[in-house]
C-alpha cells in the first residue's frame, strides 16, 4: 500500500494521469491533494464482491483508456488478468512479498517488478519468466506519504533501541526481545521501543512480560510516521527473517540512524552491502545483541555508523524508484500485445 501511494503521488506530480482503485482508506485525501484520482473498487475475496470488482475495473479501463495497470497485490492482479486477453493496455505486477507461495500467480504479467536483485533470482528459480522480471528497489526518501504524516510528540528514554516493524513472526521481534533480554542487565538505562502493530503482538507481549527487563520494553503500536522515533534512536534494528525491500531502512538512513539489520533478502542492498549499517545473521539473538551492545558502548563507532547511513542517499529517493518504474511501464508498452 505504501509503495503504491508514494508512486501514484509522484507520477501524478510528474504529469501522468493516475488512478488508484481500492476500497478506500486514510490516504484518499493525500492522493487527491497530489492530483491522483481514486475509484472505490472493493477487492475483498468474496464471490459477489469480486464479480462486482471485475465489472467496475472493466468500466474504468474502457472509460479512461488506461495504458498501464499496475497491480501490487495478488487479488488485484488476478482481477486484471481476467480482463487482459485482447486488451491494448499492459499489466505490470509488483511482487512485494516474494516468499509467499501465491506470489508466483503474478508470473503472467507483461512485466514483473521485484524489490531487489536477490528477489529476482529467487522468483526466477521458482519458475517466473526471467526475461520479464525487473528489480526496482524501494526508495522512501522524499515520500509524499511521510512528509504529509503527522509527527507524534514523543520523548524516548535513552539509550533507545528502536525497531519499526509489523508484529509478525517473520520480522524477528522475538529475536530482538531475546537480544535485549541478554544485553539489558549490563545496561540498566537501555530501553527497547517496538513501533508497529500486528497479529502476533500478544505473544511478543507475553515474552516481554516474562523478561527481567520487561518494564523497559515498550509496545508503541502503529505510527503513521516513525520519524520521531528514528530521530531519537541510539540504535535502529531490523531483525527480519525475510525482507525483500524493507521501506523502513531508507527511512532510518535518512534520519541518520546507526543501523543493525539481519543480512536477509534485499536488506544488504538497501544498506549498500553493509557499508551503511551493520549486518548480522538472522535468527541469532546473540549476534544481534552483540552488535547492538557494541554501538551502545562505543559512542565514536555509533557516530561513524550514523554518518555512513547518511552517505549515498540519492539512490534511495522516491523519484529514482518512480523513474525506474516508469521505465518498466514504457518497456511493457513497447512489447506486442
Amino acid at each position: 500500500m505504501h509503495v503504491a501511494v508514494d508512486l501514484a503521488c509522484v507520477q501524478a506530480r510528474a504529469g501522468h494521469e493516475v488512478w488508484v482503485a481500492s476500497k478506500g482508506g486514510a490516504y484518499e485525501a493525500l492522493l487527491a491533494r497530489h492530483g491522483v484520482r481514486h475509484v472505490r473498487i472493493d477487492q475483498s475475496r468474496r464471490p459477489l464482491t469480486l464479480l462486482r470488482a471485475v465489472v467496475a475495473l472493466r468500466n474504468l479501463l474502457r472509460t479512461e483508456r488506461i495504458e498501464i495497470v499496475h497491480a501490487h497485490m495478488v487479488t488485484g492482479y488476478l482481477l486484471a488478468r481476467l480482463l487482459r486477453p485482447r486488451a491494448s493496455w499492459r499489466l505490470v505486477a509488483s511482487v512485494h512479498n516474494e516468499w509467499q507461495r501465491s506470489s508466483t500467480l503474478m508470473g503472467g504479467a507483461d512485466r514483473i517488478i521485484s524489490m531487489s536483485e536477490d528477489a529476482v533470482g529467487r522468483l526466477a528459480a521458482r519458475g517466473m519468466p526471467r526475461d520479464r522480471l525487473r528489480a526496482v528497489r524501494n526508495g522512501t526518501v522524499g515520500s509524499p506519504r511521510l512528509l504529509d504524516a503527522p509527527q507524534d510528540a514523543v520523548t524516548l528514554q535513552q539509550p533507545a533501541i528502536v525497531t519499526v516493524a509489523g508484529l509478525y513472526e517473520r520480522k524477528g521481534i522475538a529475536d530482538l526481545i531475546a537480544a535485549f533480554d541478554h544485553l539489558a542487565p549490563q545496561r540498566p538505562n537501555a530501553h527497547l521501543y517496538l513501533v508497529g502493530e500486528g497479529p502476533d503482538r500478544a505473544r511478543f507481549e507475553a515474552q516481554a512480560h516474562a523478561s527481567a527487563a520487561g518494564a523497559r520494553i515498550h509496545f508503541e503500536g502503529f505510527r503513521a510516521s516513525p520519524r520521531p522515533y528514528l530521530q531519537q534512536a541510539a540504535v535502529f534494528v531490523l531483525a527480519s527473517h525475510a525482507e525483500p525491500g524493507g521501506l523502513v531502512l531508507p527511512e532510518a538512513r535518512d534520519c541518520g540512524c546507526a543501523i543493525v539489520s539481519t543480512a536477509v533478502d534485499g536488506s544488504p542492498e538497501l544498506l549498500d552491502q553493509g557499508r551503511a549499517g551493520i549486518l548480522v545473521p538472522a535468527r541469532d539473538p546473540l549476534a544481534l545483541g552483540g552488535a547492538i551492545s557494541r554501538l551502545l558502548d562505543d559512542t565514536a563507532e555509533r557516530d561513524r555508523w550514523r554518518a555512513a547511513a547518511r552517505d549515498n542517499l540519492d539512490w534511495l529517493r522516491i523519484e529514482r524508484q518512480n523513474d525506474e518504474t516508469v521505465a518498466v511501464y514504457r518497456e511493457a508498452l513497447a512489447t506486442s500485445a
